[in-house]
């Protein structure tokens, strides 16, 4: 959300139109029903929501997910590690893009020090997370070359790093391949000081490649631009009002304030979603990157032996 765009007198959407945390834990227990397992908070910052604890107890006490999540910068983890992990959060993902001060303010744009997030981490290792996941987002001319000092800052089986490629999220942008460092390049880039060994994924449609390191930790890459996964997605994305996407680049969704506050069943809105689930046919990422020219492909089951 760049502040140009998003300033302070940005006008925001009214709270009556966010969903509460009853009609988010009940929107829950619907998709649980309908068999998904994990459920995973992320987006607005600090933290998402004043006393975000409340809806991660409601969505703790869901019968049937097996995950519970939440992915954040990291900026109030000091603050409220111990909290998020007595409310019943079972994973936590916090967005390094950087381990220098300058590059940390570059990519991120925030006006909190990068000291601030690595206290979060350690308050968070405290309050009994473990491992934490760690996301970077490798842009080429601006973070590339730590790709190595971050294995190194996050290695052992305290932490699993997570290198993206970058990519321009949302329906309008271009997919600028200049500032995309490819999957198999920072593979290269580990493998040159770190010893790797490929692992399988966890569960099919997992994003990242994985691989095992020496000192037992865990690095994966996720190839969202060079190597989109659009065809075995398991994943849906309910925004903070209610619309429902099956993509992260749709440009529309389905609403479901709606029938939450117009007095449909649990059954209703579960026929609703079902609908929206069974026609997906969504391959955004996979029609913009069939449509950008881009180097030639690397076999990444072969990366890593």
């Amino acid at each position: 959300m760049p502040k140009e765009f998003f300033g302070r007198g940005y006008d925001f959407l009214p709270k009556d139109r966010l969903l509460t945390f009853e009609e988010l834990a009940r929107i829950s227990r619907i998709f649980v029903g309908l068999g998904v397992e994990k459920i995973r908070l992320t987006g607005g910052e600090p933290l998402l929501r004043r006393d975000i604890e409340r809806l991660i107890e409601q969505l703790a006490a869901i019968e049937g997910i097996r995950d519970l999540t939440l992915t954040t910068n990291g900026s109030l983890l000091v603050e409220k590690a111990g909290a998020l992990r007595h409310a019943g959060l079972r994973r936590l993902t916090v967005s390094v893009d950087s381990i220098r001060d300058t590059t940390f303010a570059a990519m991120n744009d925030v006006n909190f020090p990068l000291s601030r997030v690595l206290a979060g981490l350690d308050a968070a290792r405290a309050a009994g997370f473990s491992p934490i996941k760690i996301n970077m987002v490798v842009k080429r001319g601006v973070n590339d070359t730590e790709v190595a000092d971050m294995a190194r800052r996050f290695r052992g089986a305290e932490f699993i790093l997570r290198f993206i490629e970058f990519m321009d999220v949302g329906n309008s942008n271009g997919w600028r391949m200049n500032d995309v460092v490819p999957a198999a390049e920072i593979i290269a880039r580990l493998q040159e000081q770190v010893a790797l060994t490929a692992i399988p994924r966890n569960y099919p449609g997992e994003t990242a490649l994985r691989y095992r390191t020496a000192e037992g930790g865990e690095i994966g890459v996720i190839a969202s631009v060079t190597r989109p996964f659009c065809g075995d997605c398991t994943r849906a994305r309910l925004t903070a009002e209610g619309t429902l996407y099956t993509c992260l680049f749709a440009s529309r969704g389905v609403e479901l304030r709606g029938p939450l506050r117009s007095g449909a069943s649990d059954e209703e809105i579960a026929e609703k979603v079902r609908g929206v689930w069974t026609r997906r046919a969504d391959r955004y990422s996979e029609i913009r990157s069939d449509l950008t020219p881009r180097e030639p492909k690397v076999e990444m089951s072969q990366v890593g032996g």
